[in-house]
């Protein structure tokens, strides 16, 4: 009879299974769960850029990452629901500052994640591979 694992034998376990990950090269995906409006956009392609406000957070899960494709969900749809789900490949982000009503009424310093049409030739983005 296997005795149940202490916690430090279930840590261990992890890090094995993320050290297994990184090495079988797992496709790594942006999920980014966005308001009807915003994802209605992006679809339509009127909208590039999905923002970010730049907070350690974000500064953690953007900067110094590639990512294989962004996905833009409409709410938090099940995995089914792919009406409410679009994927695009990973085309980088730059930082900017804007004035946007969904921050308020002073201008904020946001990752700007590119979703829309590929950039133009000579264009540099920032975190693109």
């Amino acid at each position: 009879m296997n005795p149940t694992p202490t916690p430090r034998e279930i840590a261990e376990m992890t890090r094995v299974q993320q050290r297994a990950r990184a090495e079988n090269n797992a496709h790594s995906v942006l999920t980014l769960p966005l308001k009807g409006v915003y994802f209605d956009q992006i679809a339509a392609g009127t909208k590039p850029q999905e923002f970010r406000l730049c907070t350690d957070y974000w500064r953690k899960r953007l900067e110094g990452r590639v990512y294989d494709s962004v996905v833009i969900t409409k709410g938090y749809p099940s995995a089914q629901d792919l009406e409410r789900r679009r994927t695009y490949p990973w085309r980088g982000y730059e930082i900017k500052t804007i004035t946007h009503e969904f921050f308020g009424p002073e201008p904020v310093e946001v990752f700007a994640i590119n979703v829309g049409p590929s950039p133009r030739a000579g264009d540099s983005i920032e975190g693109a591979n």
